[in-house]
This record gives C-alpha cells, structure tokens and sequence, in this order.
C-alpha cells in the first residue's frame, strides 16, 4: 500500500520525492489579507499548508522537495524570498507547536502536583477522622470528596500529558522537516527546474 502511496510522487534527479505545487501567479500562494507585506513575512495560504503538511505525512520519512509549477518565470530576487518566507513560516509554525506544548506540559504538571497534594491532605483528614473515632456524614463527605478531586486532578494530569505530547511532538518535527526542504521552482515551457 506504501508503494502505491509513494509512487504517485514524481522523483528528482536526486531520487528525493517531489511534492508539486502548481499556482498561476506567484501570488496564488499566500494569504490575501496583507497585501502590502513582502513575501518572506507573508502567511502561505491555508490551504496550501494543508496540502504538504498532508503530503509529508503521506510520504513519511523520505527525503522530498517543494515544486513550485508557476506559469511566469521569476526572478532569482523573488524566488529567494519564496523560499526564505517556506522557511521562516514552518519554523514559525514549529516554534508555535513548541510554545503550546510547553503550555500543555505546565497545565499537565500543576494537575498532577496539585493532585498529589490534594491527596496528601485527604490521607491526613481520614488519619484524623480514623483517630477521632466518630465519624459524622459531613465528615466523611468531605473527606471522600478530597480523595476523588484528588485522583480526578491527577488522571487529568497524566491523561493530558500521555494523549497529547506525542501528537504536539509529531507536528513540530513535521514543520521542521518541511522548513527545511529544498524549494524548486519550474516555469510553463521549461521542463528543468530553479535550484538554490
């Protein structure tokens, strides 16, 4: 099934998968809402970062490029900054990864202490409440509802670690792999390609 997947990629000289890109006008691959921005700030259209994060993933661990089919040629000024804003817009997009997995890893880490001292204090009220040797309701509901919070703060903890670092992890290395990619560029009428 992976060939099946893989051999629908053409293959550089080099034997890297290519990853197409075909657009009209140099324009068609960003985002409309800032116009007036230069191509190496400018946000790549979403639906072209839906396309070779898709691919990436489809392809997996080989070595690939972006190639980007655009009917006019360009020149040397602009691909370079088309390549510098593919480079500076997955490794924003990583270090954006970075910063929510670092905030998921906080929130884990507060659930699980605060669960563990929760339960400290639980323990204790039910030490005390053992010694006292009479137990009222009210006492024994307060004390079982600590024990509960307690536990369901540290599930909450390690669920939310165990669940969610892998995926955060997965897509960081993703943006990385693609930030460093070599973008190609092929013009209508030429059958070789712009190389940095």
């Amino acid at each position: 099934m992976k060939k099946q997947i893989l051999d629908r990629y053409e293959k550089s000289s080099a034997g890297s998968l290519i990853i197409d890109v075909a657009a009209r006008r140099v324009e068609d691959l960003y985002e409309n809402f800032d116009k007036n921005a230069p191509y190496h700030r400018k946000d790549l259209d979403g639906d072209l970062v839906a396309y070779i994060t898709g691919c990436v993933r489809e392809i997996g661990p080989r070595d690939f490029v972006v190639r980007f089919s655009i009917e006019h040629a360009l020149s040397d000024e602009l691909m370079a900054m088309v390549r510098d804003g593919m480079h500076a817009f997955f490794m924003y997009q990583k270090e954006l990864e970075y910063i929510a997995m670092k905030k998921m890893v906080r929130t884990s880490s507060f659930l699980l202490v605060t669960g563990v001292l929760i339960l400290g204090v639980s323990l204790r009220v039910n030490h005390l409440l053992a010694l006292s040797g009479t137990v009222s309701f009210l006492n024994r509901f307060f004390a079982e509802g600590l024990t509960i919070v307690a536990w369901v703060s540290i599930w909450e903890g390690l669920a939310t670690f165990l669940l969610n670092w892998a995926p955060y992890l997965f897509r960081t290395r993703l943006f990385q792999r693609i930030a460093q990619a070599p973008v190609l560029f092929r013009f209508a009428g030429e059958r070789t390609e712009s190389v940095t």
